[in-house]
């Protein structure tokens, strides 16, 4: 059973509308309930909101009947901290059961002992919005949001950033140990269902594989002229025991497809991790053994994350990122308009076209000026904006990017930055 929020009122819980936020604390928290707060007070807004919600939190079941369970509203609230404050659920959990003003914005009372928030009620719920709801969510807020500020969409600006994935450096000895430690488990839960010999002694190949991948890690950070020499011999004894491994699973798969076996659990699984393991392990010997120069296309980063990409964007302190490349529409009143993850293989040049379209066609053309940096020009993009919006600020590549006409332009944006975010847009 749920219920969208609560309309009663508690003796022990300040009401949503009038609790009071530390304005001068510079805590990424109290923006965000201070915008949680806003969308509260506007009924419309409100109800918008919570009706994507329900969609989603009882897509397949009924809210009036089962245990009670989050309201739609205290979903949304811890939704839209976790996002806004990049938290994991642990630290979440511990906001939701310590901090006094996002507990009132929930409805929650000073008195109440018996609302539960451990980190897996609190992630199975979060979880059940999609990404496609979580987006229209947002374009319902920024709607709300321009008809405060009417002249926000007019003006808009285009980055892009690295969204690192949660990997470890990436090396190809500990991406075969990772794959190869995926295969031996999977491979023994699903010959213990075939009822198949031949997987006795997974412990002792998980300790060969593990010390072969410390004795690589140990040669690679010497500087002596001989590691080079025992690093290849290393690396070869590696691949040789992945591949007998890699064998012997794939054969347990035509094993449980030749026998109509494929409903076995693991089965889709197991085959998964053969192919990326295989893969690491051939850019391992052509790199490696052969000495050749891999193109990063043809790279692995992470066996469990294999949407992993690797950037390298001149920032300072960070010269080799990985994770994947994010373009963000920003408009004058800070609100994101849109966002866009870019595939591996494509860099800001590609989608500056087509995203700028899209966004403007959300928008119903409102957009009237918009900037990009350098690494979004392109001649066929500097002559195809112009048509999609009136006034682009797209600078060339080069020592001059900011010469001439396209200086002055630059500075008249730069300007009227200024003067939105000074006017409090």
């Amino acid at each position: 059973m749920r219920i969208s929020h609560s309309t009663q009122g508690r003796l022990d819980c300040t009401s949503i509308p009038n609790v009071e936020l530390n304005l001068e604390c510079r805590d990424e928290i109290i923006p965000i309930l201070a915008a949680l707060q806003h969308v509260y007070t506007k009924p419309d807004l409100l109800n918008s909101v919570l009706e994507l919600v329900a969609q989603d939190v009882n897509q397949e079941s009924s809210s009036d009947h089962g245990r009670e369970g989050l309201q739609y509203w205290q979903i949304v609230v811890l939704a839209g901290v976790r996002l806004g404050c990049n938290l994991n659920y642990d630290r979440l959990q511990d906001l939701a059961e310590n901090h006094r003003n996002l507990r009132h914005m929930m409805g929650i009372g000073d008195w109440d002992e018996e609302t539960s928030f451990s980190w897996r009620r609190i992630r199975d719920n979060i979880c059940l919005l999609r990404p496609e709801t979580i987006e229209q969510i947002s374009h319902v807020i920024v709607s709300g949001g321009h008809a405060l500020d009417t002249e926000a969409a007019q003006v808009a600006r285009a980055d892009s950033f690295v969204v690192e994935t949660n990997i470890h450096y990436p090396t190809e000895s500990s991406l075969i140990w990772d794959g190869l430690r995926k295969v031996i488990d999977l491979s023994v839960a699903v010959a213990d269902e075939l009822e198949v010999p031949g997987w006795r002694q997974h412990s002792h190949l998980h300790r060969k594989i593990k010390n072969l991948h410390r004795e690589i890690s140990r040669v690679s950070a010497s500087d002596s002229p001989k590691s080079k020499k025992r690093l290849k011999q290393l690396y070869r004894t590696l691949l040789k025991y992945t591949k007998r491994l890699l064998d012997r699973a794939e054969n347990l798969v035509q094993n449980a497809m030749s026998n109509d076996l494929t409903t076995i659990g693991h089965i889709e699984e197991l085959g998964v991790f053969i192919g990326r393991t295989r893969q690491v392990a051939s850019t391992a010997y052509r790199r490696v053994v052969l000495g050749e120069q891999v193109p990063n296309e043809d790279k692995l980063f992470s066996i469990f994350e294999p949407h992993t990409q690797l950037y390298r964007r001149g920032k300072a302190g960070q010269e080799n990122q990985f994770g994947r490349l994010a373009l963000i529409y920003e408009d004058g009143a800070g609100f994101i308009t849109h966002h866009y993850l870019l595939d591996r293989d494509e860099n800001d040049a590609d989608v500056t076209v087509s995203q700028t379209r899209l966004v403007q066609d959300r928008l119903d053309g409102a957009i009237e000026r918009i900037s990009f940096d350098r690494g979004f020009y392109s001649r066929d993009n500097e002559r195809q904006l112009k048509d999609i919006v009136s006034s682009p600020c797209l600078p060339k590549r080069g020592a001059n990017e900011y010469a001439g006409v396209q200086s002055a332009q630059c500075a008249r944006y730069a300007a009227f930055w200024g003067s939105a975010r000074c006017s409090g847009a």
